[in-house]
């Protein structure tokens, strides 16, 4: 008999998912203490789906049934179960059989598969959920075909079937239809299942943000506290929805002008969003009450979790089980709130203090709070508004890359502004930010750069630059304060995105616009010399000179320069009119203003009072419904022409340089969006042994434990890599000068000599390597030498190798980050990496241009391009070995560390002369399997 207790079952096949109306169920097997749920279940199923399931009458399951449907082996007999609130939803179940359709065993690779959805959740996705997880056990157990038949009138399980991306076959026997799937993945199937993430995902925060009834839940009777704060909150803000109030000591039918309740229980509606504020011991009542009452999503302000020490996380832990038992989602705990100004929602379920963000084109994410005011408050200090504004505290459930999810398809928001201290997923978060670049930008302030001791967030082991150039190849604009946030936000939200790097500045001071000219150049820009207007040019000059460089071939932005002049403060408003005039002439091109001492121009300039989105620009709206994923989101370059001085919005700095910086932040992005437009191919490589490397893998961890790391032999390291077309030179031990010499007769002379003590390893500097040796008196000598000067051979542990054609010298490594997940590294060996730090990265998967503009981005690149007249080594080459490790580490999560040291490149081919591999069980969460929320 198994149980979710017995050792034999398969706790990893757990998984929570979201479906496909943004609600949330549990995915587990099933076991023989779900009979009765069982029962339950198939009571509810409507006699036409029972038809559909057994292509006949069949109204109750027998005893038989009931024991046949939860006893498995899982292996060649699995159930899964979509449950909510620990009741079924749905089920799946494969059994193996033979080429006679008979139940067998392994070897047999091909299993029968049925489901059965439960009619109130038909059309939620439940079944298509199932199907993934139930393929991925089954590629697991060693099955690689499912068989189905169907009755022709069940279109709907047909479509599951056939909209999945497997290659599959079809045929009609017997009156039923026949369905055949190869569950090897696909770049179809991988597409669709991710098709299907996003819509789910961004369907569960729509429901955050746009719920149709808000109850507060711990709003106190005095007026203080958070909960009160943000019932008024809600009120002043014109929500649109319901709204209620929650106390179980209120006695008033109203509490703060809100109806009141004693109990959610109490209300006669539907609540779609609860915020929850009660201590965080009353939490888990408050959670139960919200899921009976068929709550859709929580805001959890309530603090003393993850955030305070070990007994937190296990409650922040149970917390999350217990919503997500019930289908909920979660925003929290330790939350700031949510905020959405769209004109028919208008929600602000927060913290923020008066005044509220005004209605723009800004999404913000923040983890933090404290971070969240600040950027509200500078946000609002400088008239831009906001689409939405979700702070998630702890982020134990909902995410920055949920958040992301939504803001690709939202046509009210143009730039996705987040602070974040982790990326969570970094597979995850990398994907999602590369495919929300492509259209909108995506700007990051990451914090935990420096852990502090104790500090909850981990940190990496990567250079705080190179996390940011593995961020600037998934198109994500990373800036280093919250200040740099707003600013190129701000930038971006308002001016089109720059098709190059030359700048024109202009101006009424000569030694500001010389103070723009330098940081234009630091940044990396090509500005023109500066344009003086001197404090006597009036709002009509400006105008002038501002339309001739919008208008000049030769700018591609522009760099307004104010300080007070004879005009003063009277005529900031005329400066402002002449400045919007120029833009509204020639649009097409980015303006940045420059203000010093002239907070009227600021003001006057500020966005608060211009109409934003699309109805501003003289077009009509988007619809309110969501793109399908064949109509992706278009990229927004620019306002209409038709835009009106009215509705020209261009930001405004207190100082140049943060200018100067916003516009270099918004020309790279351009640059990678125009590079992007073309992302490059995975290549597929015929040779590569991806289920053999699984196979291998499996076999090398069955005894390691979960926390422990393997470093592998040589012989196993070089196995691996050879599935994957990566060739390790071969190299034999020589702890004798006779065993040296009869090295060298097998491999053939001329030969090299190396110790591969650790300290001595890689370091021909310290004489650890003797090259050329071309006749057995040289190989012995040179071995009398090496353990003279350096020790015995037990401690040297000498090899022998072939020589191989002299090249560049080089190194290629992939490591798992904790906050940046797979990446690809390289540079030279020796001091250029070891000392300068000469190295570059990518992040797997790399694509073919991205591993030829990695080898081409490290200082020293031009020694592998023929430099000073050397011969230039086979680059190409290089690029299909790093593509191949690439390849083999995506596949693979259980390789978290790979190092090729060194690789010489020559000009015809590569060699690598040795390897090291750490492989490790892969983590609960990965972006490679089946649909499924992180775990905890």
């Amino acid at each position: 008999m198994t149980t979710e207790s017995d050792p034999s079952y398969p706790a990893h096949w757990e998984a929570d998912v979201v479906l496909r109306d943004g609600g949330t169920a549990r995915i587990r097997p099933i076991t023989t203490e779900d009979a009765d749920r069982l029962v339950s279940f198939y009571e509810q199923v409507s006699d036409e789906s029972k038809y559909y399931r057994f292509f006949a009458p069949y109204p109750r399951l027998s005893a038989r049934d009931v024991h046949r449907f939860t006893h498995h082996d899982y292996v060649d007999r699995v159930g899964l179960a979509a449950t909510i609130g620990g009741e079924f939803i749905g089920t799946v179940r494969y059994d193996r059989i033979d080429a006679n359709g008979r139940p067998a065993s392994a070897p047999a690779d091909e299993a029968e598969v049925a489901f059965l959805v439960q009619d109130a959740h038909q059309g939620r996705g439940v079944a298509s959920a199932l199907l993934e997880h139930i393929g991925a056990v089954a590629r697991e157990r060693g099955i690689r075909r499912f068989a189905a038949e169907v009755l022709p009138a069940n279109t709907k399980m047909i479509k599951v079937f056939t909209d999945v991306g497997y290659q599959q076959k079809r045929s009609f026997e017997d009156g039923s239809v026949h369905l055949t799937l190869d569950l090897e993945p696909t770049a179809e199937s991988l597409a669709v299942q991710r098709a299907r993430e996003q819509r789910a995902e961004a369907r569960s925060v729509q429901r955050l943000l746009a719920p149709g009834s808000v109850a507060v839940i711990g709003a106190s009777r005095s007026g203080g506290g958070v909960g009160a704060a943000v019932l008024r909150n809600l009120r002043d803000s014109g929500f649109h929805g319901h709204l209620y109030a929650v106390n179980e000591a209120v006695s008033a039918d109203l509490l703060d002008g809100v109806r009141a309740y004693r109990a959610v229980a109490d209300i006669a509606a539907p609540v779609d969003l609860a915020v929850i504020a009660v201590p965080a011991d009353r939490v888990p009542e408050v959670v139960a009450a919200c899921g009976e009452h068929g709550v859709q999503g929580l805001v959890v302000l309530s603090a003393g979790y993850g955030e305070s020490g070990p007994q937190g996380t296990a409650r922040q832990r149970e917390l999350v089980r217990q919503v997500r038992s019930y289908g909920m989602r979660l925003i929290g705990p330790n939350a700031f709130g949510v905020i959405n100004t769209a004109p028919d929602v208008e929600l602000n379920a927060s913290l923020a203090p008066a005044p509220a963000p005004a209605r723009g084109r800004i999404g913000l994410f923040t983890q933090s709070g404290a971070i969240g005011i600040a950027l509200l408050s500078a946000l609002v200090r400088r008239g831009e508004g906001l689409s939405s504004f979700v702070s998630a505290g702890n982020r134990a459930d909902v995410s920055g890359n949920d958040i992301l999810q939504y803001w690709y398809e939202d046509q009210a928001t143009d730039v996705a502004l987040l602070y974040l201290e982790t990326l969570g997923n970094p597979r995850k978060f990398s994907r999602l930010a590369r495919r929300t670049a492509a259209v909108k930008p995506v700007v990051v302030a990451k914090g935990g750069r420096h852990t502090p001791a104790g500090h909850v967030v981990p940190g990496t082991r990567l250079p705080d630059d190179t996390v940011s150039a593995l961020l600037r190849q998934a198109g994500v604009i990373r800036v280093d304060t919250v200040t740099e946030l707003v600013d190129v936000g701000l930038l971006l939200a308002g001016q089109p995105v720059p098709a190059g790097p030359r700048v024109a500045i202009i101006g009424n001071s000569e030694s500001l616009g010389v103070l723009a000219y330098d940081a234009c150049l630091t940044e990396r820009l090509r500005p023109s010399p500066p344009l003086d207007l001197t404090t006597d040019a009036s709002p009509e000059d400006f105008r002038a000179a501002l339309g001739a460089a919008l208008a000049a071939d030769t700018n591609d932005a522009v760099i307004v320069t104010a300080i007070p002049g004879v005009s003063g403060h009277a005529l900031a408003a005329d400066l402002a009119d002449a400045l919007r005039e120029a833009v509204a002439a020639h649009p097409g091109k980015p303006v940045a203003v420059v203000h010093v001492e002239l907070g009227a121009l600021a003001d006057a300039l500020s966005p608060g009072s211009i109409p934003v989105g699309p109805a501003a620009w003289g077009v009509a709206p988007a619809p309110a419904t969501a793109p399908t994923p064949a109509a992706a989101p278009t990229p927004r370059e620019r306002p209409p022409t038709d835009a009106g001085p009215a509705q020209c919005r261009i930001p405004t700095y207190p100082a140049a340089e943060r200018a100067v910086r916003a516009v270099a932040e918004a020309v790279r992005y351009g640059q990678w969006r125009r590079a992007n437009a073309d992302p490059g191919q995975v290549p597929e490589y015929e040779d590569i042994d991806e289920s053999g490397a699984a196979a291998q893998l499996a076999r090398l961890l069955s005894g390691v434990a979960d926390a422990d790391v393997l470093t592998l032999d040589d012989a196993d390291a070089h196995t691996l890599l050879g599935r994957y077309g990566i060739r390790v030179l071969r190299t034999l031990p020589a702890p004798t000068p006779d065993a040296a010499a009869e090295a060298a007769r097998a491999l053939g002379y001329p030969v090299a000599l190396k110790t591969t003590a650790p300290h001595l390893r890689h370091r021909a500097d310290l004489g650890g390597v003797r090259l050329d040796l071309t006749t057995e008196d040289e190989l012995r000598r040179a071995y009398d030498e090496l353990t003279e000067a350096h020790g015995t051979p037990a401690e040297l542990l000498p090899v022998v190798q072939a020589m191989v054609p002299r090249g560049v010298d080089t190194v290629v490594r992939s490591v798992i980050d904790p906050a940046a997940g797979a990446v690809l590294t390289f540079g030279l060996a020796g001091v250029a990496s070891e000392l300068l730090g000469d190295t570059a990265h990518r992040l797997v998967p790399a694509a073919d241009r991205d591993v030829a503009a990695l080898i081409r981005s490290i200082r020293t690149a031009p020694l592998l391009f023929g430099w000073r007249g050397s011969d230039p080594v086979d680059t190409p080459a290089l690029e299909e070995l790093l593509l191949r490790l690439s390849r083999l580490v995506d596949d693979h999560p259980e390789v978290v560390g790979v190092s090729l040291e060194p690789v010489v490149v020559a000009t015809e081919g590569l060699s690598v002369l040795s390897a090291t591999v750490r492989v490790a069980h892969p983590p609960a969460r990965t972006d490679l399997g089946p649909r499924t929320l992180p775990s905890y």
